[in-house]
């Protein structure tokens, strides 16, 4: 049934806006600050498009928060407000004591839905996660991607099962008590279906990142940018009651404001929060290794919730593995010393010599004041896989045996836990780096682009799958029968076990940094961390190792393999494992 409608866009650009509703053009009007506005009767569900200045063509809308017929069409009309929401007795969940599950909605599940991804929900209860976050959902170009190459922030794609699927996922998450985590990009568009520049100028002069043009934050007309940005943020964690955010690359936005943009969010979503009566959670990817990002605002920081830590990601990935090439260089070179350093300081390049970046980079942590659960720890992430050269995951070069030493380090560590899906049982499935771009000749820089950055890392250029090829994808897509196999049953076994007994050992939630020791033996390969009274010790050799505490172990709590043999203050570690022994 059709009723007036105020539509609305913001286009400084143009000088004439016409509105498209069902096929009929209407003429709208300029506000103040170069807002459109025209007051159209239409349906629930109606089709509409803006078309600019003398152009005959419609444009989806900048704010659009559907569209079916991908991003080249028109806009649909879709009330947030008309699901009826069954998590209402859901108060949220803070970060602090949780972990996080990261997923990609396309490969998580055969279907690749939004809808299929509920059926998969009790198994991440079963596991003992807290939070779920999905990579990028919003519209982009094409049939699947990784969804970094999004051009409609507002939208959410339409093969994932649209906004309402979106709805029914969260909702299907707080009623098993899991908190979600949305994906988003704000440091630059996708290559293709971006139409905003028609509307507003939403690209900086002569900015640009290693994915395209910087976003407008502070030059001229950015007012209404950043708002746009903001208003997005404040759309995911009102309308679709989702938890949280993780911000995409934030060391990309460059803004030259006296108060950032990120600043600027945190402000607003902490007042948001309040009006929730829920905790509202964002998380930073940065290069930065600066912590101002996370320092409250109240001591001169930012104010967002939390970072991804890439700096324990790598000591510990070149630890297990041995790999050195990259930015790999320095945390193979610094040996277990490196591993033992992001345990307790969270950044290994805290100020030092960055060799991959030919300069000194980062600034210390004070762990005094910032706890660990400010960091995301984790062994594998959509990043450290897809962006390999054949998308392997690390269970394609480390014994199953090694594969839980990893996992009990994570998830035994001060930081907030994050899985990627398959991790827990050691999915032989890669994850590899897969788009679906409809232009061939997009298609095809595409490609050439991944072999020219592959051959940069010294990778061998010709095994490199094609991105566009959709076996690509369907490659990369979980294969749950491996549940039921071994030796993916013994490791999601482990897994279960270490989330259980990070639950019961309130030492183990423990976030305090300044408490945390380790002693290692890069000769013997083992490695020893102090969480309180207890101790997690990793045998990293293909050796048994006997190894002396600082106090008798009473009780074995965790065993990734056999049995130590406990002796007093020396405790006999079999190769290639890792315990968790209490002192108490």
């Amino acid at each position: 049934m059709s009723a007036p409608v105020d539509f609305s866009v913001w286009a400084p650009l143009p000088k004439r806006v016409r509105l498209q509703v069902d096929g009929t053009v209407h003429e709208m009007h300029r506000g103040d600050g170069g807002w459109w506005r025209a007051e159209v009767e239409a349906g629930p569900e109606a089709d509409y498009g803006f078309l600019l200045d003398d152009d005959d063509t419609p444009w989806p809308d900048p704010r659009s928060r559907r569209q079916p017929n991908g991003v080249h069409g028109l806009s649909r009309r879709f009330d947030p407000a008309a699901y009826r929401w069954v998590d209402r007795a859901w108060t949220g969940r803070p970060l602090a004591g949780g972990v996080v599950y990261e997923l990609h909605v396309g490969t998580f599940t055969p279907e690749g839905t939004l809808d299929a991804a509920v059926g998969r929900l009790d198994h991440l209860v079963e596991l003992g996660i807290d939070f779920v976050e999905l990579l990028p959902v919003n519209g982009f170009n094409g049939t699947h991607n990784w969804g970094y190459d999004g051009v409609l922030w507002y939208a959410v794609q339409e093969e994932y099962g649209g906004p309402a699927a979106y709805q029914r996922f969260v909702d299907a998450c707080h009623q098993r008590g899991l908190a979600v985590i949305q994906d988003v990009v704000y440091n630059h568009l996708g290559p293709s279906g971006n139409y905003l520049p028609l509307f507003f100028p939403v690209f900086a002069e002569g900015g640009a990142t290693t994915w395209g043009n910087s976003v407008n934050l502070s030059g001229p007309d950015s007012d209404e940018v950043r708002r746009y940005i903001v208003d997005n943020a404040l759309m995911w964690l009102r309308d679709m009651h989702v938890d949280g955010l993780r911000l995409d690359a934030v060391h990309a936005l460059v803004d030259e404001r006296a108060t950032h943009v990120l600043e600027e969010m945190a402000q607003e979503v902490d007042r948001l929060s309040v009006a929730e009566g829920r905790p509202l959670t964002l998380i930073a990817e940065s290069d930065l290794n600066d912590p101002r990002l996370v320092t409250p605002r109240v001591a001169g920081g930012m104010g967002l919730t939390a970072q991804w830590s890439d700096d324990f990601h790598h000591a510990l990935h070149a630890t297990l593995t041995g790999e050195g090439q990259g930015y790999y260089a320095d945390f193979a070179a610094a040996g277990l010393a490196g591993l033992a350093k992001t345990l307790t300081g969270a950044y290994f390049h805290d100020g030092a010599w960055s060799s991959f970046r030919r300069r000194h980079h980062g600034r210390p942590v004070d762990t005094n004041v910032l706890p660990g659960w400010k960091f995301l720890a984790y062994l594998q992430d959509h990043d450290q896989i897809g962006n390999r050269a054949v998308g392997d995951r690390i269970s394609a070069s480390l014994s199953p045996d090694l594969l839980a030493v990893g996992a009990t380090i994570v998830l035994t560590s001060p930081f907030t836990p994050m899985l990627f899906m398959g991790e827990e049982w050691g999915a032989a499935t890669p994850w590899q780096f897969f788009t679906s771009h409809p232009e061939p000749e997009l298609g095809k820089a595409t490609a050439e682009g991944r072999i020219g950055e592959f051959a940069e890392h010294g990778w061998d250029a010709a095994v490199v799958p094609d991105p566009q090829d959709p076996e690509t994808f369907t490659r990369s897509k979980l294969d749950w029968s491996e549940l039921e196999r071994e030796p993916h049953s013994r490791l999601l076994g482990a897994h279960r076990a270490l989330l259980a007994l990070r639950r019961a050992h309130p030492d183990l939630l423990d976030p305090d940094l300044s408490a945390v020791d380790v002693s290692w033996d890069d000769a013997d390969r083992w490695l020893v961390v102090h969480r309180g009274s207890l101790r997690v010790v990793a045998n990293l050799s293909g050796e048994p190792r006997e190894i002396d505490l600082d106090a008798p172990a009473r009780e074995v709590l965790f065993a990734s393999g056999e049995l130590p043999v406990l002796d007093g203050r020396t405790v006999t570690v079999p190769r290639e494992s890792a315990v968790v022994l209490s002192t108490r």
